[in-house]
């Protein structure tokens, strides 16, 4: 792809066209904008609107709605003829580099299977703004997005690992794997169960990076490429998105490329048990018992509640390194989604210090998250008369808290451990940020990451 933000230059910025935002239902003009694009505002009634656009030969102006959208810009990298633009207000870093972020996220399109016209229009970053930083963020965001949006029938377990090894390539990282029945032999469980009744053979995807000495960070993912649900499966609504159910698998692969194209000071893990939930003759049951990698073992309630079965497994394996944080990304809950809607993630940890951090950082980056807690209370609800733990909760209450709850019970005693329950899709278009698939968390996690280790 052609650069779409280059570098600030007082010449380019000089020669460019300049968008002014206007604010919606206000009298103010933009105080420096040309007289014509004014007079062409009141010609057509322009009200600032979010995302309307005016242009003419003297410049662009631009609609900014309440002004509460960071990444508005979108809008116009979206839609404005080829050429160099400049935004003619000065910004402080932050909503500089939002700007800058967000011009890059206005040109995505999900062309693999369908030619799309390409966005052209290219920004001169403000002054200040990394341009170089926003690009590398935008492309892996970018990225993040095309995974989920890829079909299952192409997004199989083979192709998420082909996706962590192809991340590898350039940064001197081992990615090692151990696939289907081989599984067994190395005692992941689980992670066989869910998966051995689908032709694509389930693994566990291992990426390691960084210097041994350093700080160990691990970060896993869930990477159901398609849930069917199982034998308990789910109706035609419910399994209609569930290409998307690798989307904690995605985001973890985002903030590890993130992470090491930044050069931090970490020894970094990813892990990624990547499985098809599918039905067969050999599919697992409900009411089976399973034995997982910690020696737990767990009565299945319900086997579409498979994401954190394979992730136990795969938190097991992180743990018995003791890194100093475990991060757990995975689309695992509709409760999540009922609490607190597709567009702000619930996350979990019981250290406060560490809660705090992510939850400034996703201020900052306007990655937004929210913090449920690990209700002890609710652990009851997990109980099994024959078994250590249920994997699904009795009754149909707090059903986010009690998946990461069981996760709990996996985490390693004596790392920071948080968990993020994310949609990882966009349901409502908004400017840069089209119907899809969709990178949440990452960031925040990232800036969090950054300012503990740089």
């Amino acid at each position: 792809m052609t650069e779409l933000i280059l570098s600030f230059d007082p010449a380019a910025a000089a020669a460019a066209k300049a968008i002014f935002p206007v604010r919606e239902k206000t009298d103010d003009s933009p105080k420096n904008a040309p007289d014509s694009l004014n007079a062409l505002a009141r010609a057509n009634n322009f009200t600032g609107e979010a995302g309307a656009l005016l242009v003419n030969d003297d410049g662009v102006l631009m609609g900014v709605g309440d002004g509460s959208d960071p990444f508005v810009i979108a809008a116009a990298a979206e839609r404005l003829p080829e050429g160099d633009y400049r935004l003619a207000v000065a910004l402080d870093a932050r909503a500089g580099e939002l700007s800058a972020l967000g011009w890059r996220l206005g040109a995505y399109k999900f062309d693999r299977y369908k030619k799309q016209k390409k966005a052209k229009a290219r920004l001169i970053a403000p002054q200040g703004v990394d341009a170089s930083e926003a690009r590398r963020i935008g492309d892996i965001v970018c990225d993040v997005r095309d995974l989920i949006n890829m079909p299952a029938g192409d997004m199989t377990p083979a192709a998420i690992e082909n996706a962590v090894r192809a991340s590898a390539t350039g940064f001197d990282a081992a990615v090692t794997s151990v696939v289907g029945d081989d599984l067994l032999a190395a005692n992941f469980p689980l992670i066989h169960a869910v998966g051995r009744a689908a032709a694509a053979p389930p693994r566990i995807i291992d990426l390691k990076w960084g210097p041994e000495d350093a700080p160990k960070i691990t970060i896993v993912g869930k990477g159901v490429s398609f849930d069917s649900g199982g034998l308990d499966i789910k109706n035609a609504e419910n399994m209609r998105l569930m290409k998307k159910d690798m989307g904690g698998a995605a985001n973890a692969l985002g903030l590890a490329r993130l992470i090491m194209g930044a050069g931090l000071k970490l020894r970094l893990r990813l892990l990624v048990p990547a499985v098809e939930n599918a039905i067969s003759g050999s599919a697992y049951r409900p009411g089976d018992i399973l034995k997982s990698r910690k020696g737990i073992s767990v009565e299945i309630g319900n086997t579409d509640a498979e994401g954190r079965l394979i992730l136990a497994d795969a938190m097991t394996l992180a743990g018995e390194e003791q890194p100093q944080i475990l991060i757990t990304l995975a689309t695992l809950t509709g409760a999540a989604r009922i609490a607190l809607g597709p567009d702000l993630p619930a996350f979990f940890t019981d250290d406060e210090h560490l809660a705090s951090e992510i939850s400034a950082a996703a201020l900052a980056t306007e990655d937004p998250v929210w913090r449920l807690p690990l209700w002890a209370g609710y652990e009851h609800m997990l109980n099994s008369p024959i078994a250590d733990i249920n994997n699904a909760a009795n009754g149909t209450f707090a059903g986010a808290i009690t998946a990461a709850l069981f996760l709990k019970r996996f985490a390693p005693a004596g790392s920071l451990w948080a968990h993020f329950d994310i949609f990882g899709w966009r349901a409502k278009a908004m400017p840069g940020r089209p119907i899809g698939g969709e990178a949440q968390t990452i960031r925040a996690l990232f800036a969090a990451l950054k300012a503990r280790y740089q």
